[in-house]
């Protein structure tokens, strides 16, 4: 970043020392008003009073690391709520629903009685082409 872009131009081209020994309206967007507002609440005069208050330093300090910062647990729980809730109501593990866009069954579909006729197996025997296997009652 050049320098020159963040101070007014009476004070470009000139050094770190100097510029910290320079009154607060060196610094672009502020102006004679808000200098003299900034050094009557707070007792600054030049760029180097206003670096050296702590509480400047620590909200530098907060706005820094509030860019770095993970989740809150708070916001951890309530993310790990919302993603239990969306798991129940639209399970992954359940490849109907993920493929075919399933979410619910109106009715069930007919089904057989599996105990003596597993899917069907009677009628496709029945209208089976291979006449040279015997019935599955026969075998």
């Amino acid at each position: 970043m050049n320098i020159d872009t963040i101070v007014n131009e009476q004070f470009r081209g000139k050094t770190f020392r100097e510029l910290a020994d320079a009154p607060l309206s060196a610094l672009r967007g502020i102006g004679e008003q808000q200098a003299s507002a900034l050094a009557d609440a707070l007792g600054v005069k030049t760029i180097g009073d206003l670096a050296s208050l702590q509480a400047v330093n620590f909200a530098v300090a907060i706005k820094a690391l509030a860019g770095s910062e993970t989740q809150s647990s708070k916001e951890q729980a309530e993310q790990t709520l919302l993603d239990d809730a969306v798991e129940m109501t639209f399970p992954a593990s359940d490849p109907i629903s993920v493929d075919a866009g399933i979410t619910r069954i109106e009715v069930p579909p007919e089904m057989v009685d599996a105990g003596r006729d597993h899917q069907h197996a009677r009628s496709i025997e029945e209208t089976s082409t291979i006449r040279d296997c015997p019935p599955a009652e026969k075998r």
